[in-house]
C-alpha cells in the first residue's frame, strides 16, 4: 500500500475522472465498427506480428475497441449500462487513481500477455492471436471486483430474479473457468492475464475488499481529520475522552474503536478503558 500511496500523490494529477465514459465510448465505436465496417476490425487486434513486421503501432491501443464476439444489440445495451454503473461505483468506492491504475493494469497485463505469447509461438512465425484480445476479461473482473467490496448486494437479474453480487461472482468465476479451459492459448492468456490483475490488485489494497460500512467508516474518518485540522489548532488525532492532541504529546498514540457506534478516536491511555459508545 505503500507503494501506491506513493504513487497516487506523485501521478494522482494525471487520474482520469469518470473513467468508465470513456471505456464505454469505446466499446460503442467498436460496436459501430463492426456493424458498419467490420472488415475494419482486422486492422484493430492486438496482432504483435503485424506490429513488429509491419510497423503497425496503432495496434497497442486499437485492440481496446474490439467488443465482445457473438452477442446481439439488446446484450450489448444492457451489459454497458451495467458495467458503467459498477465501474463508476468502484470509482467512487476506491477514489479515481486506484480505479484508473486497476483498468490500465488489466490492459497493461493483456499486452504483455501476447507479447509473450508472441515469443513463445516464434517472432518470425505469422500467427493471428488478436482475435482473442479485447477488454472484455478486463470488465468481467470489474464485475468481480465489485462483488468483492459489495456481496451483499442485490442486483436484479433479468430484471425479475434478485441475487446476491457474491452469487453472481461464483457464477462468473465457473463461466471465467470454464472459458479458459475451452479457450485457445490466446484466450487462455486473455483471461489470465485478467484475472492476474485481479488477484494482484486485491493482494496490494487488501483494505478495498470491504463492506459498504466500512468504506463509509473511512469516508467519516477523512471527514474528522479535515475537521480536527481547523478546530484544534491544526492538530490531525483528538482523544474523545480526555481531549488530548498529538501536539499536546507527540509520542501519543490514536486509535478508532471498531466497537464504538460512530467514528471516535481514542489515545493510548483510553483506547481500552472507555465505555464503548452504543
Amino acid at each position: 500500500m505503500r507503494l501506491i500511496d506513493k504513487m497516487e500523490r506523485k501521478l494522482g494529477r494525471f487520474a482520469i475522472p469518470g473513467l468508465m465514459k470513456y471505456v464505454i465510448a469505446c466499446y460503442i465505436i467498436g460496436y459501430v465498427i463492426e456493424f458498419a465496417m467490420p472488415n475494419v476490425l482486422s486492422y484493430l487486434t492486438l496482432e504483435p506480428y503485424m506490429i513488429f513486421h509491419y510497423g503497425q503501432v496503432w495496434r497497442l491501443i486499437s485492440w481496446v475497441l474490439i467488443p465482445p464476439s457473438g452477442s446481439n444489440i439488446i446484450f450489448y445495451i444492457i451489459m454497458l449500462v451495467l458495467y458503467y454503473q459498477l465501474g463508476t461505483v468502484l470509482e467512487q468506492t476506491w477514489g479515481t487513481f486506484r480505479f484508473n491504475l486497476y483498468i490500465f493494469e488489466g490492459i497493461l497485463f493483456t499486452i504483455l500477455g501476447a507479447l509473450l505469447l508472441y515469443v513463445i509461438y516464434g517472432v518470425n512465425t505469422p500467427i493471428s492471436i488478436g482475435g482473442s484480445f479485447s477488454t472484455y476479461y478486463i470488465n468481467m473482473t470489474i464485475f468481480l471486483a465489485f462483488a468483492v467490496c459489495y456481496p451483499d448486494m442485490r442486483v436484479m437479474l433479468y430484471f425479475i430474479i434478485p441475487v446476491k453480487m457474491k452469487w453472481m461472482a461464483i457464477v462468473y468465476a465457473v463461466l471465467i473457468g470454464y472459458s479458459f479451459v475451452e479457450s485457445s492459448w490466446p484466450g487462455r492468456v486473455a483471461i489470465f492475464a485478467s484475472i492476474l490483475n485481479f488477484l494482484i490488485f486485491f493482494a496490494t489494497t487488501r483494505h478495498m475488499a470491504s463492506s459498504p460500512r466500512d468504506i463509509r467508516r473511512r469516508r467519516n474518518f477523512k471527514k474528522q481529520v479535515h475537521q480536527s485540522r481547523t478546530t484544534t489548532g491544526g492538530a490531525i488525532h483528538k482523544c474523545a475522552i480526555c481531549g488530548r492532541t498529538e501536539l499536546d504529546d507527540p509520542n501519543l498514540q490514536f486509535r478508532y474503536c471498531s466497537k464504538c457506534r460512530g467514528n471516535f478516536e481514542y489515545c493510548q491511555d483510553h483506547l481500552f478503558t472507555h465505555k464503548h459508545v452504543e
